[in-house]
């Protein structure tokens, strides 16, 4: 279980303090529901390891997280920005979301392809791909990484509606199937209500459970 107690964190030049605390079993996607500017994004960047929090705990199955430096942590990030290489094939681009000492298999990265349904796409250049394939592709490399933490910072919130909704549920059959803890960062209800299992809302800079 992934456990966040009482983590706070103030922002330079500011005296407004936030406080984050939440549980996030495996094969649950857990949401922050939010307004922009509400910090709602600042707890996976605390758990990230890109800030430092003044105070609190993030354990994961009795392991500090916050201890540890940003590459051993155990987690993957999705942003809306998914940082793929447009002059890099689908293949390649998934392999360079792996440690260069672990070895992928021709075979595994066909069975993650068509986990995420792009194996039709493997050799195709990732800028001949839809907005949604691409995010297809992240979430493909995401798998390959085999970490038990998604951090989800609204990735889908510039697609279409159809085709948010199929990465919604995409994004829930993969944290069920491989037993990740997803937390959602988003502002939309409906994205809540569609995949999550537990929602928490930023409200006067305490993120509390609905």
């Amino acid at each position: 279980m992934l456990h966040i107690k009482n983590i706070k964190y103030q922002y330079k030049n500011t005296k407004d303090t936030y406080t984050y605390t939440l549980e996030c079993k495996p094969s649950e996607v857990v949401a922050i529901l939010g307004q922009s500017g509400s910090g709602k994004s600042t707890l996976l960047d605390i758990i990230a390891g890109f800030i430092e929090p003044i105070s609190g705990s993030a354990m994961m199955d009795d392991i500090e997280l916050l201890d540890k430096p940003i590459d051993k942590r155990p987690i993957t990030i999705l942003f809306q920005n998914h940082n793929l290489f447009e002059h890099l094939s689908v293949q390649k681009n998934i392999l360079l979301g792996i440690d260069k000492n672990l070895k992928a298999s021709t075979k595994e990265i066909e069975n993650i392809l068509k986990e995420v349904g792009l194996d039709a796409h493997e050799h195709k250049l990732t800028s001949e791909l839809s907005g949604g394939q691409q995010q297809r592709v992240a979430l493909a490399r995401v798998l390959m990484r085999r970490e038990p933490i998604l951090l989800l910072d609204e990735p889908f919130s510039g697609l279409d509606d159809t085709t948010r909704i199929e990465m919604l549920e995409l994004v829930q059959k993969i944290t069920q199937e491989h037993q990740l803890h997803t937390l959602m960062v988003t502002h939309d209800l409906d994205d809540c209500e569609r995949i999550a299992n537990h929602v928490y809302k930023m409200q006067n800079h305490i993120l509390i459970k609905q």
